[in-house]
């Protein structure tokens, strides 16, 4: 199946790109606008305004308020919702195709003429405090900012996405407008859909509905790789030890991400992979062990995550370093190659049958330039992984002189530094 035959896309002179990808057999749409704008587009300062903005997005337009908005996508019978990632926010609704008119009609109204009402914003602030504070009092959640802190310590991708309590405190309207009027711009918005929808009225709706001011995004601060290992103990009382290592890998349109996505599986990401075996089945040493990767425009990262009784945490660490060190050497087997590549192909089909799976695949890889394949192309990508290819990737990235360890628990960094040795 090629490209042209299972979706479409146009640029309009705008600068705005819509991407659709129509699913006859269904009878919803999803729709997805992709501002490309992240925490890493922050500065320190103003560390969490990308998702501040996306929350005040929700608070009315010059026309609506935020009950109303509610109201209109209740009355869809429609779901209406948004995140905040390190490179996009996306705002995105699902509702019957019948709506999809006044459903973009909202989202686009929303997008473009927000209020930035000053008792919006100290209301709006208040809650994000609040969302900060629960993130901070779990460790299991918390553990992965610090890793990316503590792996890009000189570069925005290390930065919180929620911010932190003194930037949000020090937000201002102004802050917010101008960052607002300096991302919302035409060049940096991706319109995605995928469902019951025809390509051109998508097309028609956005050039319809879209009257953005003209403006260029800034370019983004260039990445530079980081060279040495070094670990981050963060103290805390707590009855678990969380723990994450992990490393610098490759970035998103770089043609071995299918085979990170078999090392990354191999290792911790099913049921059946080595860190969920070896030390939850075996030792019982943890409830929650998994590995995970996150790619990015121009980087990326592997990491390993247990969560272990404070007594075992050295243990823990070694059996992940020593299921590293095998798979450094070659040890993964033709079975573990085999299970793994069935398992990323049903994982990939179950959420291919979903119109908002869809649409985020069309969303992300449109905002950072990757390309998109059909689901056929997909499965040959991952057909095609070798054993060989694994253990070379693995040898690159697993370098014991460029490994990142972070920890939360009741500890000093005297007591586990040699951990990194």
């Amino acid at each position: 199946m090629s490209n042209d035959q299972f979706f479409q896309r146009t640029a309009l002179p705008s600068g705005i790109t819509v991407i659709t990808e129509r699913m006859t057999q269904v009878r919803s749409v999803a729709i997805g606008f992709w501002v490309g704008v992240g925490s890493r587009d922050e500065t320190e300062p103003i560390n969490g305004m990308s998702h501040f903005i996306e929350h005040l997005l929700f608070k009315g337009t010059k026309t609506r308020t935020a009950r109303e908005i509610s109201e209109a996508f209740d009355t869809l019978g429609g779901e209406l919702n948004a995140f905040t990632a390190k490179e996009y926010t996306c705002y995105y609704s699902r509702l019957l195709d019948e709506h999809v008119s006044e459903g973009t009609e909202i989202l686009a109204d929303m997008i473009q003429n927000p209020k930035f009402a000053e008792d919006d914003i100290n209301s709006e602030r208040n809650v994000i405090l609040e969302e900060i504070n629960l993130h901070e009092d779990s460790p299991d959640e918390r553990i992965h900012d610090l890793f990316a802190t503590s792996l890009w310590t000189e570069h925005p991708l290390g930065k919180s996405i929620l911010g932190h309590l003194e930037t949000i405190k020090n937000v201002s309207r102004d802050d917010a407008l101008g960052f607002y009027h300096q991302e919302y711009v035409p060049n940096n918005l991706i319109v995605a859909a995928a469902g019951n929808i025809d390509h051109n009225k998508m097309v028609e709706l956005t050039r319809q509905h879209f009257n953005f001011a003209p403006g260029k995004k800034p370019a983004r601060k260039e990445f530079t790789p980081r060279v040495e290992k070094k670990i981050d103990v963060f103290t805390k009382k707590t009855e678990q030890s969380h723990i994450v290592l992990g490393a610098e890998a490759i970035h998103a349109k770089d043609e071995r991400r299918f085979t990170l996505s078999i090392l990354d599986n191999i290792l911790g990401g099913s049921m059946s992979s080595r860190l969920f075996q070896e030390i939850r089945e075996k030792r019982g040493l943890a409830y929650s062990t998994y590995s995970y990767h996150s790619l990015y425009q121009d980087a990326g990262f592997i990491a390993s995550y247990a969560g272990t009784a404070p007594e075992n945490t050295e243990a823990v660490v070694k059996l992940i370093q020593e299921q590293l060190q095998d798979i450094l050497n070659g040890g993964i087997t033709d079975q573990e190659l085999y299970r793994s590549k069935e398992h990323l192909k049903g994982q990939l089909v179950l959420g291919l049958e979903s119109t908002g799976r869809r649409m985020t695949r069309l969303g992300k890889l449109a905002i950072i330039g990757g390309e998109i394949l059909s689901l056929d192309e997909l499965v040959e990508r991952i057909e095609a992984v070798t054993k060989d290819g694994v253990t070379e990737l693995a040898q690159q990235l697993f370098n014991p002189e460029k490994m990142v360890l972070t920890i939360i628990g009741p500890f000093e960094l005297e007591n586990l530094a040699h951990l990194v040795v």
